[in-house]
């Protein structure tokens, strides 16, 4: 039981970052219909950028993350601007294709800014805490708390608020939202800079966690769309929950199993799911 509860705890750190990587793709195609495959690299930017700043510029890990993600806000208003909106009225195949080419431009100005090395981004988050023998290393406390906080915001934002009730409106029904005074100009802005600074919080906490390397953002996002498909399709509940189901998944095969067998685990779990519930856990028949 206890090692079980371990796996599920380490579980919960990857599926935080799933569910943010997941939040992020989930809004961007709910309100435009992009399959935005540029997201994991951008994540990874954003974790190469902190690292940069912590290691090579010297400075504190929490001002360092503050302009990794004002970098990721201005970097997701210049991708719908320069590369989505051009095509917006195009067919879907143009968006398909211009998300492609953004991934491997993202992907060629990481390794030509920050190189081909492996690396990880220092704190000084060294304690491990154990609670009733299940032991909890602070950095993985921290990431999983503010995943919570990260979540537990773009809910509100998204329910509660002005900007939030346009952005549903116009993923509902674009015409009714155009008609009722909505922007629909300002909205997909406002959607990829949020968008893209949850994948920049994402990419620093596979940084700190783990490591940063060329083609770990490609398998980022594959995993984010498989939280998408399992959650459900625009489903922000479903893409929380998926995301979690994913990582827990993924940790418990890893424990028990093999960490060579934790992402064929994690897919035929989703498989199955839509074999019985095709729409997804939350998504609408």
């Amino acid at each position: 039981m206890i090692e079980i509860l371990q796996q599920i705890i380490n579980g919960m750190a990857i599926g935080g970052v799933y569910v943010l990587i997941a939040l992020g793709l989930t809004t961007v195609f709910g309100i435009l219909g992009i399959a935005h495959f540029a997201h994991g690299s951008v994540s990874m930017f954003g974790g190469y950028l902190t690292f940069f700043l912590v290691s090579a510029q010297g400075l504190p890990l929490a001002a360092a993350i503050v302009i990794a993600l004002a970098t990721g806000f201005v970097l997701g208003l210049l991708i719908e601007l320069l590369a989505y909106r051009p095509v917006r009225n195009a067919s879907h195949i143009n968006a398909f294709i211009v998300a492609l080419g953004l991934t491997m431009m993202v992907e060629g100005l990481n390794l030509e800014f920050f190189g081909h090395e492996q690396v990880v981004i220092p704190t000084d988050f060294d304690r491990v805490f154990n609670l009733g023998g299940v032991t909890i290393p602070e950095l993985r406390l921290y990431v999983i708390l503010a995943a919570a906080l990260l979540i537990a915001a773009m809910t509100l934002f998204v329910e509660k608020t002005k900007t939030g009730q346009a952005i549903r409106a116009v993923a509902e029904n674009r015409d009714a939202a155009i008609l009722m005074g909505v922007n629909v100009n300002t909205i997909p802005l406002v959607v990829f800079a949020i968008s893209t600074m949850l994948g920049v919080c994402a990419g620093i906490m596979v940084g700190a966690l783990f490591a940063i390397a060329p083609g770990i953002g490609e398998g980022l996002v594959i995993k984010g769309f498989a939280v998408l498909i399992l959650g459900g399709l625009g489903s922000i509940p479903g893409a929380v929950i998926g995301g979690l189901v994913l990582g827990i998944t993924e940790a418990l095969a890893a424990g028990f199993l093999s960490s060579a067998y934790k992402d064929v685990i994690a897919f035929v779990v989703m498989i199955t799911v839509l074999l019985v519930r095709p729409q997804g856990l939350m998504g609408k028949a």
